[in-house]
This record gives structure tokens, sequence and C-alpha cells, in this order.
């Protein structure tokens, strides 16, 4: 018998800085995907998934949230496992890189790289962007800001430890040229190529020594390594790499097959690792997908703009294959994705409910009506049937064609043209007229027939893309659903994906949101700790006239008032006010605004600050009016 074909597909790990939205959920579903119809076709696959743990913004969260580093991410890590498998991720292996053997792994890696001279110890002096964990030169930045993430970037100034890319350069330009698969799709290829490698590599900093909350560089311990070498080498310590002594493991699986990544990682998954594996004498990987990301509407998603949406909520709510459907068939394979409640309930009910989840529970029914629930297989002979398969067989080609080449919108399209047109073929052969005709009986088994033989395929070719609905459609056993019978009986199948009403859902969905957003902001109201004066001469407080006020739609409670405290731009303020004042009663009135507080979204209006008022008992607030105080006055 032969040896199964081996397939090894990771995905990038995803940083425990925060709890992973919708956007970083696709990494895992699309890698899933893969994953399951490479199962399908025959391979012996591991997919291996994981959190990366360490690195100065770690730290600082840790820090602000008064726990240590490593309570800090065993929390965030486990929430990642949530998500993954609230959208029923089938991976056989989750790494943590504060992992005990990665972390030994990773300083054999470090000292073997120094040992060879491929790490070199000197100095940084640069620009340093804290969220994406990167340094850059003054050219490198984009109106002064990060070049990745667009936000500010710090000056920067310490002793490190370098790898030499500039050794490598050539070697990988080389790699790229007669591998031209090995970055997809082209265009990020192309941005690799003319970005950075022909303009000249500069030298990588793999350490640091301003933070702690990393892995201590073995032979010099005020330094621990910087986060893309401890972050990247994942892939070969997860399944057994050691410099000393290699797993079998290690030896069947690598090299990986496919790193499923994000477009802003590329270059370190095209450049930083790859030259990482030639220093250590490894095989690069055959290929890296860079993916697009998810925005919501046209914007990235950020917690501080109050836009992220949530897998494990989209799920708990829709379903787990609804949202694997929903990011399979709307995200194209080089430009970015859009998602919004308002474009997910649109697409679940056009596109699930009416087509697919229609065809399925109609056919049934009319099979259980017309015949008890059996039908008998006979030959094509009408065109209109033969006409139907060979449109089956194009889409069953089409979508294997898209499968091989990760082109999942196009593989999930394909699914749905062959519903549509089974639904089509059911209004073209009318079974209720064809019922009510004895002499039809035959014509009306056989239409039947021929929608549940299709109906059957359409749930094997759904199986990676919605594992759940497969398995309602067309059973356990896949080698028998594909067997043509003398005869089909469909199981009884629940109303797969009942029709959403959309205004109710939205009105759910709002509702849900402000009662988060009043949540958050009581548990840090009643969050709030002593301070010393040091922290209280840190508030600045200001007087201001508001000049504007309304309520806010869907928020009973809040008012947004639009503020003059002095500076050029006026300043939007949200407030809980609005069970004891009305807009006209504020309007003129002169204030005290805490003018330095951080930004927060709350039901769509972007709160700059706070104005003071008196919990005078639980029914009665009193805002403190300071009128006569000249806009902008400091309040000391």
């Amino acid at each position: 018998m032969s040896k199964k074909p081996k397939f090894y597909i990771t995905t990038a790990i995803a940083y425990t800085s925060r709890k992973p939205h919708i956007g970083n959920a696709y990494d895992i579903v699309l890698a899933d995907m893969i994953a399951r119809y490479k199962k399908q076709m025959g391979f012996d696959v591991f997919l291996m998934t994981g959190s990366d743990e360490h690195g100065q913004k770690i730290e600082e969260y840790a820090k602000s949230a008064g726990i240590s580093p490593k309570e800090y991410v065993d929390k965030i890590s486990d929430q990642i496992k949530d998500v993954w498998n609230s959208l029923n991720t089938d991976y056989d292996k989750f790494i943590r890189t504060t992992d005990d053997y990665h972390e030994a792994v990773i300083q054999k890696i470090f000292k073997k790289l120094y040992d060879q001279g491929d790490i070199y110890k000197g100095y940084y002096e640069g620009k340093y962007c804290v969220p994406c964990e990167s340094f850059f030169t003054a050219s490198q930045l984009v109106d002064g800001k990060c070049p990745d993430c667009g936000r500010e970037v710090i000056d920067s100034k310490e002793e490190a430890y370098f790898l030499k890319l500039s050794k490598y350069q050539d070697k990988l330009l080389e790699y790229f040229e007669q591998n031209p698969d090995f970055i997809k799709p082209e265009s990020r290829k192309n941005e690799m190529i003319n970005n950075f490698l022909k303009p000249g590599l500069s030298d990588l900093c793999v350490s640091r020594t301003s933070f702690k909350w990393g892995i201590p560089v073995p032979f010099d311990e005020k330094h621990v390594v910087y986060v893309w070498l401890d972050a990247l080498s994942n892939y070969i310590t997860g399944i057994g790499y050691d410099p000393d002594n290699e797993s079998e493991q290690f030896k069947t699986l690598w090299p990986a097959d496919l790193h499923v990544i994000g477009k802003d990682i590329v270059r370190f998954h095209t450049i930083y690792w790859p030259i990482i594996l030639m220093a250590l004498g490894l095989p690069l990987p055959k290929q890296v997908l860079g993916h697009p990301w998810v925005l919501v509407g046209e914007d990235k998603m950020s917690k501080s703009k109050g836009n992220v949406i949530y897998a494990d909520e989209l799920a708990n709510r829709f379903g787990a294959d609804a949202v694997r459907y929903y990011l399979l068939s709307q995200m194209p394979f080089a430009n970015d994705g859009t998602i919004t409640y308002e474009s997910f309930i649109n697409v679940f009910n056009t596109d699930l409910a009416n087509t697919i989840g229609n065809l399925v529970s109609r056919t049934i029914a009319m099979t259980k009506k017309y015949f008890g629930g059996t039908v008998v297989k006979n030959e094509l002979s009408e065109n209109l049937d033969k006409e139907l398969f060979a449109f089956a067989e194009a889409q069953i080609e089409k979508y294997h064609k898209s499968m091989d080449a990760y082109l999942n919108a196009d593989a999930s399209n394909a699914v749905l043209e062959l519903a549509k047109r089974c639904n089509k073929y059911i209004d073209e052969t009318a079974p209720w007229a064809l019922a009510k005709d004895e002499s039809q009986k035959d014509r009306l088994n056989d239409v039947l027939y021929n929608l549940l033989d299709l109906i059957k395929i359409i749930g094997i070719l759904l199986k990676p893309i919605m594992p759940e609905t497969a398995k309602a459609i067309a059973g356990e056993n896949e080698d028998t659903a594909l067997r043509i019978a003398d005869s089909i009986t469909p199981d009884e199948i629940p109303t797969l994906f009942p029709r959403l009403d959309a205004q109710k859902v939205l009105e759910e969905i709002a509702a849900e949101q402000e009662a988060k957003a009043k949540t958050e902001e009581k548990e840090q109201i009643e969050g709030i700790a002593q301070i010393g004066i040091e922290d209280f001469m840190k508030v600045e407080l200001k007087a201001a006239k508001i000049t504007a006020c309304e309520p806010i739609p869907k928020a009973k409670k809040l008012l947004k008032l639009t503020l003059n405290d002095g500076s050029s731009t006026p300043r939007t303020v949200a407030s809980g006010i609005a069970k004891w004042y009305k807009p006209e009663d504020l309007i003129g009135h002169t204030v005290i605004v805490v003018s330095n507080l951080k930004p927060a979204k709350l039901c769509g209006v972007e709160s700059n600050g706070m104005i003071l008022a008196a919990d005078c008992s639980e029914d009665d607030v009193k805002v403190l009016f300071i009128d006569g105080v000249p806009e902008g006055s400091k309040i000391r």
C-alpha cells in the first residue's frame, strides 16, 4: 500500500495582546479549509497554529492589568483557543512561544547562529514602533509614522544583537527566481523584491535590552531574544526541531508545504524567515500565502475605533458554518475583503437561507410527500437532466481547480452556482405539477432523484468550507455518499439556515453593544484605585463651553456635546446625562472637562474627554457649571 503524501500547513501564530477579532480569525479558518480539503484528496495533513507570547507590548499590557506577563498571556492564549474552537477548526497542534521546549530550542538556535558568525553584537539607534515591535530608519517611515500600521514611532537607542540578512540577500533573490510560486499572490512577491531585496537589506535586530519579557540570550542575559527570531521559529520547534537532535516528526514534516499568513507580515515570512532557515542549513517552506485583510466597511479593525467584530460572538449568534462561509466566500484572493453586520446578514439570507437551505428543505419535503422518502435511480433520458449534470461536472472541476490554487471565494462560488442551478431545475421541471398527473410519476421520481444526487455532491464539496452543514447534507460516510446508489432515502434534515429578520437582528446587536459599552464604562469607574500626587498631576482639567448638544441615536442615556476648550478645533464628548438634562439645558454653559483622557468609542461616537458632574443620589446627577470662566482655563 502506498504511503499518503504529507501536507504540513501552518497559520501565523496569534499575538497575545488582545482577544483575536474576526480579521485575526481568517488565518485559521482559511488554513482549516485547506487542511480539510487536502485530507479529502488523500493527503496526510498536519495543521499547526498557536500564540506568540513575548515582547514589550505584552509586558506593558500585563503591567497595566496589575498581573505578571505569564498570567496575562495564559488568559489571552486561552481566549485564542476558544475563538478557534468556536469556528470548528480542527488543528493538530497549538504551540505557545512560552512552552519550555520552544524556549530551550530558541536559545540553541540563537547560540548556533552566533557561533557561526551569522549573529553579531552591535548597537541600534533608530525609530521603533511598539505595536509592530519593529525598527525602521527615518527614510522607511510614511509621513513620519510606522509604514506597517500607521502609528506613531519612538526614538530608540540600545545595544543589540543583529542577524546578517545582507549576507544571504543574493541567495534569497536567486531562490525567488528559481521558485516563482514561493509567494502568493504574485503582487506580494513583486513588493518584496522591489521594496526590500533590490534596494538592499539592513541587518535585523534580534535582541532587546529595554524590556525583560522574552527568552534570555543564553550567553548574555541582559538581552532577550527579539520577537521575529522567537516567533517565526515556532514552525520548526513545534514539530521537533533541535539543532542537536532533529526528531522523526521534523524529518517527516519539514519543509512546510504552506504558511498561511496575513499580508502585513509577508516581509517577515518571505525575507527574515527564509534567511534564518538558510543560516540554519534547513530547506525553505514550499509556499507562503499572504492573504488580504478583513476590513469593517472601509476601515481596518481597531478597538480604539470601536469597530471590532469578534468571530466567536458571530458564531454564537449565527453558527460557526455561517461565519466560515462568509469569510471563505467573501474574501478575495489578493485584495482586502469587508464585513459589516448588514453584509453578513445579507449573505446569510441570500446564499445560505434562500439558495442552499431552500434547495435542501424543499427537495426533501417533496420526496417525503410524493414518495414516502424513497426514490429510485434510472438512466438519464431527458436533455434537461443531461444539461444539469454537465453543468454540475463543470462546477465540480472549477471547484477543484480553485481549491488547489487556494482561491476559496471561487471554490465557494462554484458550489453556490451548482445550488442555484438545482433550484432553477426545480422551477423548470415543476415537481408539484408532475405530482398531479399519475402518468408523470416516473418522471417525478427521476427529477427528485437527480436533485438528491446533486445535493449529496454539494454536501461533499461543502465539507472543507462548512463541515457541520456538509455532515447534515451528505452524511458521515462520504464514500457512500459519492456512490451512485440504486435508491436514495434522504434523512430528516432540520431547516439548515432559517431566514433572518435583518432589522430585528441589527436592533438586538445595537442594544447589546450599548449594554456592553455601559458595562465597560462602569467597570472602569469602579476600578479606580488610590493614586499618588504624581498621577493626579497628569490629569488635565480645562474650562470648556458647550456650543452644541444632541442625543445619540439608539443610546437613551448619552448626549453628544460639542465643546470649545480654547483650542483651534471643537472637542466632542459623549456623556451619560440624558436622563437629567435636555440639550437646550446645556448649550451655552461652561463645564469642566478632563481633556487628556484617552478617546473612547461610545455607540459610534468618538468621545474625547469627560465632563465633571456630581452624583447627588442614584436618581440625581448635577453637572458642575463654571459659567464666566474663560474657555481653555486650566482648573487647578
